[in-house]
């Protein structure tokens, strides 16, 4: 069995005294921890804050990125290594702003991951397509692409202790979210292209829905076979929701 994961990915938002709020809510929320794992990507800058808000409680916490390097003259990234040293479980890699805004291709996005495993840290591998891919009928190709481009010839087991999240581009910050039907098949799929090159671990891996998941549609979405949880943007912004996501996740547990 798969224990769920939710993730909170705040993106750019937040403030210091916002942050440590936050966080201590969600850290003692009334929620049965032994059947959900959970964690918090703040920005860079409030990693620390976070970190000291949850620690002692089941909820860990990550990072929303990191330089493919581990040190040198790159100024204005963050290194694996100081991730480690801040205590982050989690990194998020590839994510769809990720790849839109600041044009990772998938080649950069998968030294980004393998930086994050060296660094014993876990990352969560966004795929997903756009709203033309998708109309295009090339969603499955595109997903494909994406995951074969850190598999590789499939000769190391890569997804061992790392987490991938579908986010479907056009259900992103825009309200929209994929039918459950929709989610379940792109997450099958995702598993059976791992699994196909390491069944054990194509059948352990969490694969996380990531296209604004919000309280009220988490039930049926983690209801389906294939998703463990959820990578949560705007709704991990508000504790009541992010909160009601995590008891959605438990009671797909039991």
């Amino acid at each position: 069995m798969r224990q769920p994961l939710v993730v909170g990915n705040w993106k750019m938002n937040g403030r210091l005294g916002e942050a440590e709020e936050l966080a201590r809510a969600i850290a003692g929320a009334e929620v049965d921890w032994e059947h959900v794992s959970s964690g918090i990507c703040p920005p860079f800058p409030l990693i620390d804050r976070v970190a000291s808000a949850v620690q002692d409680s089941p909820v860990a916490w990550g990072a929303q990125n990191l330089h493919q390097e581990d040190s040198g003259a790159f100024t204005g990234e963050v290194a694996g290594p100081l991730l480690k040293d801040l205590g982050c479980t989690y990194v998020i890699v590839g994510h769809s702003e990720r790849r839109d805004y600041f044009g990772e291709s998938n080649e950069l996005v998968a030294e980004k991951f393998f930086a994050a495993k060296r660094n014993g840290l876990i990352p969560i591998l966004c795929v997903g397509e756009t709203e033309a891919e998708r109309d295009a009928g090339k969603a499955g190709e595109v997903v494909r692409e994406q995951v074969q481009a850190v598999l590789g010839d499939g000769k190391e087991d890569v997804f061992r202790d790392a987490v991938i999240a579908y986010e479907p581009v056009w259900a992103i910050g825009t309200g929209r979210t994929a039918t459950p039907e929709q989610a379940q098949e792109m997450h099958a799929l995702i598993r059976g292209l791992v699994k196909e090159a390491y069944p054990i671990t194509g059948q352990s891996l969490k694969i996380l829905y990531g296209g604004s998941m919000k309280a009220a549609s988490a039930p049926e979405l983690m209801a389906q076979e294939d998703i463990d949880g959820g990578l949560i943007g705007g709704a991990s912004l508000k504790a009541d929701e992010f909160i009601g996501i995590l008891r959605a996740a438990v009671a797909s547990d039991l």
